[in-house]
C-alpha cells in the first residue's frame, strides 16, 4: 500500500498543490525542497512513493534516485521535469524510475500514475511473501502466483500433500506441472526422502520397463549388471511420471498393479519387493479422449486420478505475468551477471497482452534472452522476439486462428469474453464508474476487475 508520500521540489508553490491534491486523496503527504531535506526526510520517516523534480539546485533528481534506491530499495520514484521530451523520460526510467512526468500535468495524470505504482508494489509485495512462504518447501523452485486460479490450486496442493493419495496434474506443454510435482512432495512428510522424475515419453518403449521396474543381471542382452529402478530408488519417496499418456498400454498394465500391490518385479526376477512410493503423474492430453481411442487405461486413470490438479495455460492467469517477470529477472541477474532489474511499462503490456503458447517456459525463455541483448538496467520492446512484438492481431470479436470462415462464430471462448465485457459495462454504468462497488456487484475481487478492464480494453 502507499500509504506516505514523499514529494521533492524546489517549486515551493508546487509543492503546496501537490500536497492539497494529495491529501485530498487520503495520502500522507512529506515535502522536502532539496535532496539534502529529502535524504533527511527518509532517514526519520518511512515512505511508500517518491515525486521528485529532475533539475533543481545541488542534487539534482538522476543524482538523487540512487541515493534514495540505497536507502529505499523497492519505493517507486517519479520524476517530474518541466523540460519534458521522449529521451529525458527515457534516460529517467533506464537510470531506474518508476515513471517521468512532464510539468504541467493534470492531477488526473499523478492520482493515475500513483494508482499503477500501487497495483505494481501489491502485487510485488505479494510475490515476495508467496516466495517466502514456498521457500522452506521448494527451495529455489518458487511458485508465482496471484490470479484467483493459482491461488485455488496452491491450497488444494497444501490440502493434498501430506497424503500418500496419487495425483494427477494436468495442463499444457510448459506449464508448470513438474513444478507443482516437487511441491507437493516438499510440503509432504516425504521431503526429506528421493524425489525422483521421469519422462515417459522420452525413454524408448523397450527400455521404459527396466527404467522404472529394474532389472536382474543377464535378464536380457545387454544387461551386464543389476539395475535398481526408478520405484526402487524412489523408495519412501515420490516417484513423478511425466507425460504418463506416453506410456505403452503394456506397461500401463504393469503400473497399475505396482501401485495398488505397493511392490515391483524386476525383470528377470522371480521374487516381488515391497515398496513404499507416492505416485504423481502429469500429463497435458486429455486422457478421457486417450481412454476413448484405446490408448490408455481406464482403471489406470481412475488409480492415478484420486487428486487432479489442473493447472491453468498462462494466457488465463495474466495477473502473475509481472510477477513471474520480476522473479525470472531476480533470477537470471544473478546467473548471467547483468544488472537488469526492469521491464518497460511499454514492453510488460506487451507480455501481458500475448498469448503464450508456450506458457510459463516460453515466458522464461523469453525474460532470458531479452536480459542478454539489453545492454542498460531495463528491458525495452526492442529486446523482446517479433513474435510477441506483432503477434496476429485478435480481440474480443477477432477469430481465433483456424476457426471456421463462415458467417457464425460458435466459440465459447470468444462469446465468454463478449459477455464478461458487456456485464462489465454494465456493472460500471450502474455504479457510476465504482469500480469496488461493480466488483461486489459482478462477485469478483477488485484485482480481477482491474485485470479484465485492462485485457478487455475497457476505460470506465
Amino acid at each position: 500500500m502507499i500509504d506516505r508520500i514523499l514529494i521533492v521540489d524546489d517549486d515551493e508553490a508546487l509543492r503546496e498543490s501537490l500536497q492539497l491534491i494529495l491529501s485530498a486523496e487520503g495520502y500522507d503527504v512529506l515535502c522536502a525542497e532539496g535532496g539534502e531535506a529529502a535524504l533527511r526526510a527518509i532517514e526519520d520517516s518511512a515512505v511508500d512513493a517518491v515525486l521528485c523534480d529532475l533539475r533543481m539546485p545541488g542534487i539534482d533528481g538522476f543524482d538523487l534516485m540512487p541515493q534514495i534506491a540505497r536507502l529505499l530499495p523497492d519505493v517507486p520514484i517519479i520524476l517530474m521535469s518541466a523540460h519534458g521530451t521522449q529521451d529525458l523520460a527515457i534516460e529517467a526510467i533506464r537510470r531506474g524510475a518508476y515513471d517521468y512526468l512532464a510539468k504541467p500535468f493534470q492531477p488526473s495524470e499523478i492520482r493515475l500514475t500513483l494508482r499503477k505504482a500501487e497495483e505494481r508494489e501489491q502485487l510485488r509485495r505479494r510475490n515476495a511473501l508467496l516466495e517466502r512462504d514456498m521457500s522452506r518447501s521448494i527451495g529455489d523452485r518458487a511458485i508465482v502466483a496471484a490470479s484467483d486460479g493459482m491461488i485455488a490450486l496452491l491450497e488444494m496442493l497444501e490440502r493434498t500433500a501430506p497424503y500418500k493419495s496419487t495425483v494427477l496434474v494436468t495442463g499444457e506443454s510448459g506449464s508448470g506441472k513438474e513444478v507443482i510435482a516437487r511441491a507437493i512432495h516438499a510440503q509432504s512428510p516425504r521431503r526429506d526422502a528421493p524425489f525422483v522424475a521421469v519422462n515417459c515419453g522420452a525413454i524408448p518403449e523397450n527400455l521404459l520397463e527396466s527404467e522404472l521396474f529394474g532389472h536382474a543381471k543377464g535378464a536380457f542382452t545387454g544387461a551386464n549388471r543389476a539395475h535398481r529402478g526408478l520405484f526402487a530408488e524412489a523408495n519412501n519417496g515420490s516417484l513423478f511420471l511425466d507425460e504418463i499418456a506416453e506410456m505403452p498400454v503394456a506397461l500401463q498394465v504393469k503400473l497399475l498393479r505396482a501401485i495398488q500391490e505397493e511392490e515391483i518385479r524386476p525383470i528377470g526376477e522371480n521374487k516381488s519387493q515391497s515398496i513404499d512410493v507416492r505416485v504423481i503423474a502429469a500429463t497435458s492430453r486429455d486422457l478421457e479422449a486417450e481412454i476413448e481411442a484405446g490408448r490408455f487405461r481406464e482403471d489406470l486413470f481412475y488409480r492415478l486420478n484420486v487428486v487432479r490438479l489442473e493447472v491453468p495455460p498462462l494466457r488465463e492467469r495474466k495477473q502473475d505475468i509481472p510477477l513471474l517477470v520480476d522473479h525470472f529477472l531476480s533470477r537470471f541477474r544473478e546467473s548471467l551477471g547483468k544488472a537488469v532489474r526492469a521491464v518497460s511499462e511499454e514492453a510488460l503490456d506487451i507480455l501481458v497482452r500475448y498469448p503464450w503458447p508456450g506458457n510459463v517456459r516460453e515466458l522464461e525463455n523469453m525474460i532470458e534472452r531479452a536480459m542478454i541483448l539489453t545492454d542498460g538496467d531495463r528491458i525495452e520492446t526492442s529486446a523482446l522476439p517479433t513474435s510477441a512484438t506483432q503477434p496476429p492481431a485478435r480481440g474480443i470479436s477477432a477469430k481465433d486462428d483456424g476457426a471456421e470462415s463462415d458467417d457464425e462464430d460458435f466459440s465459447l471462448k470468444r462469446a465468454r469474453k463478449v459477455f464478461e465485457a458487456e456485464l462489465i459495462r454494465r456493472a460500471l454504468g450502474r455504479t457510476g464508474g465504482n469500480r469496488t462497488h461493480a466488483a461486489r456487484l459482478l462477485q469478483i475481487s477488485h484485482r480481477a476487475l482491474l485485470y479484465k478492464l485492462k485485457d478487455y480494453g475497457i476505460r470506465d
